[in-house]
């Protein structure tokens, strides 16, 4: 129940104190983003993980300003492949075979069939299955930092392309999928503290086909 007392608590932060993430909270979020299922255990993304306060003042102007930016104690940044290849897909196939103690070629045939869907498809399709997966990563981030009772406020209102280009991106491979302010409510300031939660009723939300 915890984890459910912790989404219930959780709420996107408008405003934030500044307050430090002490480091075991911050890396037991992080190890949950890096623990998330992905299609084909490929995990075609990375985590970035700003706190330098320089560089998120270049980032708050194009993230419309939001102050959660320049306020949080973390800006973890989402990054996903900016297309599959055979060689990416190739390596994480290594590292895997060489991880479980099996011969690198244990997994060809299913490797080889998994290229021959990707190939054909066009870069846009590779950019949102990547990204896709970015957001697996990401929601089990938000989870872990409710557990923690750390503020996690999901971002997408900024511009990507400059993203990429403050955190250089581009030469790794990668595209900014999504971005998560983590840090401390400033509940003094911040109109949407009090608010009541609000979901869907679970009969409009689930529906049981028996």
């Amino acid at each position: 129940m915890e984890l459910l007392e912790g989404l219930n608590w959780r709420y996107a932060a408008k405003r934030m104190t500044g307050k430090k993430v002490p480091q075991d909270k911050l890396d037991y979020i992080l190890e949950a983003a890096r623990l998330a299922p992905s299609s084909s255990g490929l995990q075609p993304y990375e985590v970035f993980v700003v706190s330098n306060k320089d560089l998120l003042e270049q980032i708050k102007p194009i993230a419309w300003n939001q102050p959660q930016i320049t306020e949080c104690s973390h800006l973890l940044v989402f990054a996903s492949w900016d297309g599959y290849s055979h060689d990416k897909i190739t390596n994480v196939f290594n590292e895997m075979m060489d991880a479980r103690e099996l011969p690198r070629n244990t997994m060809d045939e299913y490797k080889e069939t998994l290229w021959g869907l990707y190939e054909p498809l066009d870069e846009s399709w590779h950019q949102q299955h990547s990204a896709k997966q970015a957001y697996i990563s990401f929601a089990m981030a938000i989870a872990a930092a409710a557990e923690q009772k750390v503020d996690a406020t999901p971002i997408e209102g900024f511009l990507p392309e400059k993203l990429d280009e403050i955190l250089s991106l581009s030469e790794k491979g990668l595209k900014s999928a999504v971005i998560l302010a983590l840090g401390y409510r400033d509940s003094e300031n911040d109109w949407n503290v009090n608010l009541k939660k609000y979901r869907k009723d679970k009969n409009k939300f689930i529906h049981e086909i028996k």
